[in-house]
């Protein structure tokens, strides 16, 4: 039966979800649980990695701002030298795999050696953190597109994010603490008013979890002034003030 669910020479990308173990798929959990290797990120939570069976190795493969325990071609390097070697390899990445997660590169890579590659999906960060903080992404009231942008990397100033952020509209922003006085100044720069609401989410859905909320403009100053720290999401628009709950509310009454 276990064979059903992890095959030696396969890659599996799967989904460490925002930190919860019990927002795991099954699937996520049984694949953790049977692994004979696990190649982790830096995100996923000691609470899953605990459920690794005893005989498991796990390797950390964390990824930080400027700090790189593993380079990108090592790591699809690693996982295609194990799976050819006959191991039953789960890459377990925060938030689902092919979010910003570079888990495209590495199925690519496997395909390439002729490895077996499989995708677990997971509850991506963006997800369960608005939902850790009842934060809806979309409301009938006051937003009906969201749009996910990654806010560390290479080009930031040239990309047009006009329209991804404004009225009727909610951007979430991955890896955007060390580029915030940036952010909002790009923000404020392509028209969006500086006293838009934003709420920054630090490690969602575990104990620590923090949701703090400031105008775009000063987005930079409370994160420096609470000392945000990585794992942390950015949420720009109306979803995410606590005054305009009230406000969606009262405007779904009236509109029905």
């Amino acid at each position: 039966m276990e064979e059903s669910f992890a095959i030696a020479g396969t890659v599996y990308l799967v989904g460490a979800g925002p930190g919860d173990p019990d927002l795991l798929t099954l699937r996520a959990a049984r694949l953790v649980m049977q692994a004979g290797l696990i190649v982790h990120d830096g995100l996923v939570s000691e609470e899953i990695l605990a459920m690794a069976g005893p005989k498991a190795r796990l390797v950390s493969v964390a990824k930080r701002r400027s700090r790189h325990t593993m380079p990108q071609d090592a790591i699809n390097a690693l996982l295609v030298r194990e799976a050819l070697a006959g191991k039953q390899v789960v890459r377990l990445k925060g938030g689902d795999p092919l979010v910003f997660g570079r888990g495209g590169e590495e199925a690519e890579a496997c395909r390439a050696a002729g490895v077996p590659v499989e995708v677990v999906p997971g509850v991506t960060s963006a997800l369960g953190a608005a939902a850790a903080a009842q934060i809806p992404l979309t409301h009938r009231a006051s937003a009906s597109v969201v749009s996910f942008v990654a806010g560390q990397c290479k080009g930031l100033t040239e990309q047009d994010w006009s329209g991804l952020a404004g009225k009727g509209r909610t951007l979430v922003i991955y890896m955007g603490l060390a580029s915030a006085p940036l952010i909002a100044e790009k923000l404020i720069t392509d028209g969006l008013s500086p006293e838009m609401s934003v709420a920054v989410i630090e490690n969602a859905t575990s104990k620590a979890m923090r949701v703090l909320r400031a105008p775009i403009a000063g987005l930079a100053d409370v994160i420096e002034r609470e000392r945000v720290k990585s794992p942390a999401l950015i949420i720009v628009g109306e979803v995410a003030s606590d005054a305009d709950h009230e406000l969606r509310t009262l405007a779904l009454e009236f509109a029905e």
